[in-house]
């Protein structure tokens, strides 16, 4: 009897620790690649494997990253893993001329670091900050699994990360130029797309949806119709007593996670409360807009997504249910330009 009791005290111990840490390696490229931001409305960017936002990288605390970042494109170029502590591995944090020589046009140079910190981080390049993040696509989430979930997580149901960015028009066909004070940044957009190339984020009652709120390169004031956010965590880390907000604002490489109950069914507009950021270049509604569909609820014949096909990984929503790894999302693929001979995504 004592012999099974502790047998079942040792299996019940092996099934609520957390997971061992594991060694994780990835190869990442750097390619120059057409996106459509908006109708009619195409950019260059510099896009890790060839897609804005970059792949979802998915770890838990605790593992060891390696990340072999292969440059294809005609400048240089470096990553920073940004909210990582790099404890000890200092040379991996990304930065040209002081942790590191930027990767030259044909290297690479490979990344080595512990995942110190958990939550909601991000990944994106420190060479000419203000053109290569701030108007060229280059930045993607990561995701680290912290040892101790969150209480509220155990209610979530559905997992979605947002990336805010905005982009200046004068400069889109153009490398090597913008990121200047004062720019007409006038495109704004949700993981690389502008609304109506936005998607729906679809729900049923009774979901528990947590958003990843990142504002990689400007100010967002995020506001959800119909229903009010739950901030659980800063940066990464939680707070230590979870708020409700109406309108949520974001500093530029500020992340924040909230939770929203989907408790009442429609459709509801979630958008920039920036006025101009729900525009393109001027013309509203466009921007930074997504719309939150309840199941069950039937389209009418004027509204602007009838009938849309939604991409459900715009979210990065089943990717965020796949094994833990590195996720490239095919609608952020980019197109290379027919000059280069090569089709539609990354080699």
């Amino acid at each position: 009897m004592i012999l099974r009791n502790l047998l079942t005290l040792a299996a019940a111990l092996v099934l609520t620790a957390p997971a061992a840490a594991e060694l994780r390696q990835f190869e990442m490229t750097i390619e120059e690649v057409d996106l459509e931001v908006a109708p009619n409305f195409t950019y260059k960017v510099w896009g890790f494997n060839g897609q804005v936002p970059g792949p979802l990288l998915h770890v838990k605390e605790g593992d060891e990253v390696e990340v072999v970042v292969q440059n294809n494109s005609t400048l240089n170029h470096t990553i920073h893993w940004h909210g990582t502590y790099q404890t000890g591995t200092w040379r991996s944090d990304g930065v040209p001329d002081i942790t590191q020589e930027a990767i030259e046009p044909g290297d690479s140079y490979t990344y080595r670091f512990t995942a110190d910190k958990p939550g909601t981080l991000w990944y994106h390049c420190h060479v000419n900050v203000p053109e290569h993040v701030g108007l060229r696509g280059m930045w993607g989430p990561m995701i680290v699994e912290p040892k101790e979930p969150h209480p509220l997580a155990e209610k979530v149901t559905k997992e979605a990360i947002l990336m805010f960015s905005g982009w200046n028009p004068e400069v889109a066909d153009t490398y090597g130029e913008g990121g200047h004070p004062n720019e007409p940044i006038s495109y704004f957009s949700i993981n690389g797309k502008s609304f109506p190339m936005t998607q729906p984020l679809r729900v049923k009652e009774g979901d528990v949806v947590r958003l990843r709120l990142i504002a990689a390169t400007i100010p967002v004031a995020f506001h959800p119709h119909g229903h009010d956010a739950l901030v659980t965590h800063k940066d990464g880390l939680p707070v230590e007593h979870p708020y409700p907000v109406d309108v949520l604002h974001m500093a530029p490489g500020e992340r924040y996670d909230v939770i929203i109950e989907m408790n009442n069914p429609g459709r509801w507009i979630t958008h920039d409360h920036y006025e101009h950021h729900v525009s393109n270049n001027g013309k509203a509604p466009g921007g930074a807009v997504f719309i939150i569909e309840y199941e069950g609820i039937e389209d009418d014949d004027w509204y602007v997504w009838k009938d849309k096909e939604a991409d459900p990984d715009f979210y990065f929503s089943e990717s965020m249910e796949k094994p833990f790894g590195l996720h490239d999302v095919d609608i952020f693929k980019g197109a290379y330009p027919d000059t280069r001979g090569r089709g539609r995504g990354r080699r």
